[in-house]
């Protein structure tokens, strides 16, 4: 992987989406690099081929992501040197400046991007919400935005947070009542944090699926953000029905084109209807109906 040095450095780790997963998933776990700025993505969904990129904040980090990576052999890592104007900006930007509807999401360091006919959201990554899944996040955004042309959703539930994007998103477009959750508690201060940036009132709370009380206690919402895996996707369809009043509507994200069918069918055999589907790469949302 090449001496280390001081020299801000990017380490790139390619194979298979297993072992991609499981990787993040011990980046995350390590309390060496849990604070990482780091995004996972499917590069090449043909080949069926992810990708993870660290940017690590010096040689220690370095140090550990590398002994992280090394646990996975089916993935192939290397380390490239980042020169100091690269560096400056990708540890600035946080989530890369991203226009979706009326939408318009930045970091710190593009805040002078900003225009005053949008509604402007700073999101700061931090360890939450890789920026891979950009363009799931972006599938969100147009699609509540096309939903906000014709109607207001006064209760909202944002399942599965991450940096809290899609319940401010919400709070700064009228929800009365706007709640987000996650299963990892370092998202949900993230998200408190990025609340507090974009003036927005949000509730967040460390959750795991739908039983919590806070949830309970806000329901029937009007929509509900679920921008997750498929897998989970298709485990909380009943509850999702359950948190939606009559005629809610569910945006769901975090999938594959290759998945939609069979998150779909959970949700049609329990009584949804389809209002419309959108593809951003190899990702795909659903926005559907609770009859």
């Amino acid at each position: 992987m090449g001496p280390m040095t001081d020299a801000a450095v990017q380490i790139v780790a390619r194979g298979p989406r297993a072992a991609a997963e499981a990787a993040s998933a011990a980046l995350d776990a390590d309390s060496a690099t849990e604070a990482l700025t780091y995004s996972i993505l499917e590069e090449d969904e043909a080949k069926r081929l992810w990708r993870i990129d660290v940017f690590p904040a010096g040689a220690d980090e370095r140090a550990a992501t590398e002994a992280v990576l090394r646990r996975f052999p089916a993935l192939q890592v290397a380390t490239e040197v980042l020169a100091d104007a690269d560096w400056l900006a990708l540890s600035l930007s946080g989530l890369p400046p991203v226009r979706a509807g009326r939408f318009f999401v930045y970091g710190a360091h593009d805040r002078g991007l900003a225009t005053p006919n949008t509604v402007n959201l700073r999101i700061e990554a931090g360890a939450a919400f890789g920026t891979g899944h950009h363009g799931t996040t972006v599938g969100c955004l147009t699609a509540f935005d096309r939903l906000l042309k014709l109607r207001r959703f006064r209760r909202v539930l944002d399942v599965g947070c991450g940096t809290g994007v899609l319940a401010i998103a919400a709070a700064r477009t009228g929800s009365r009542l706007t709640l987000g959750t996650d299963i990892d508690p370092v998202s949900v201060r993230i998200a408190g944090e990025n609340a507090k940036l974009n003036a927005a009132r949000v509730r967040f709370v460390h959750a795991r699926g739908l039983a919590a009380a806070a949830v309970r206690a806000s329901r029937p919402y009007d929509l509900v953000f679920a921008n997750i895996l498929a897998p989970p996707l298709v485990a909380l369809a009943q509850d999702i029905r359950g948190a939606l009043a009559p005629g809610g509507i569910a945006i769901l994200s975090g999938l594959l084109r290759s998945q939609q069918r069979r998150v779909l069918a959970a949700y049609v055999s329990r009584g949804f209807h389809l209002e419309r589907r959108l593809h951003r790469d190899a990702w795909a949302t659903l926005v559907l109906r609770r009859g």
